[in-house]
């Protein structure tokens, strides 16, 4: 009897160890994404939103995520970057960062545009917050001269920084008008779909990423 009561304590505590290693196991990673009016779901319902999608997704798919909107329409690379320090939280792990369509559209200095994107990263990087760089391209109307300053910005600080990198937020629906609203530029909610169908699989890996790397 008492090798039983041994057995049974035994198999209660192994227990107990396992349910929550579990538990950790499935907490979610938290994440934030961090952006424009691409990001914050320009006059789309909050559940057809870029960050919101993406979490559904990846949920479905057993992936434990959360994803906080704090996409600002409007913001320049320079207004994210004085406001990332309050945007982003304490606690978040990762920070999927999608800004400079606005700098483009004003004709901001690609140069600027590098050295505020610069800065933003390093503020999380400080802070040990990893980081998933979305890229933008500039419109054609800009000229060849201003693309050749503005496109390579990305890959470049991707590259300099070691992060995940997704090279262009709007690939699969730039150039198709029935996934966009009605100003020809940003994506409605089937746009929003293509985004998170070809964005996931980065995604994907960057949040496993994050969650395996030692705290």
């Amino acid at each position: 009897m008492r090798f039983k009561a041994m057995l049974l304590h035994f198999a209660v505590i192994a227990g107990g160890v396992l349910a929550s290693g579990l538990s950790v196991a499935a907490e979610p990673v938290p994440l934030v994404g961090f952006g424009d009016s691409l990001m914050a779901g320009y006059q789309l319902p909050q559940e057809d939103a870029l960050p919101v999608r993406l979490e559904k997704a990846l949920v479905a798919e057993g992936v434990e995520v959360t994803i906080a909107n704090a996409g600002v329409s409007g913001d320049t690379s320079a207004a994210g970057l004085a406001r990332v320090d309050w945007s982003v939280p304490d606690g978040t792990k990762g920070v999927i960062l999608e800004l400079g369509a606005n700098d483009a559209l004003r004709g901001i200095a690609p140069e600027e545009t590098e050295r505020n994107l610069d800065a933003i990263i390093g503020r999380l990087k400080d802070r040990g917050i990893a980081v998933l760089l979305v890229g933008m391209l500039a419109p054609p109307n800009m000229g060849a001269d201003y693309a050749a300053r503005f496109n390579p910005i990305y890959p470049k600080l991707a590259e300099r920084h070691g992060l995940a990198f997704y090279p262009f937020i709007l690939d699969g629906v730039v150039t198709r008008s029935e996934l966009q609203l009605e100003d020809g530029m940003h994506p409605n909610a089937d746009g929003i779909a293509i985004m998170v169908e070809r964005m996931l699989p980065v995604v994907r890996d960057f949040v496993k990423t994050v969650r395996d790397t030692p705290k």
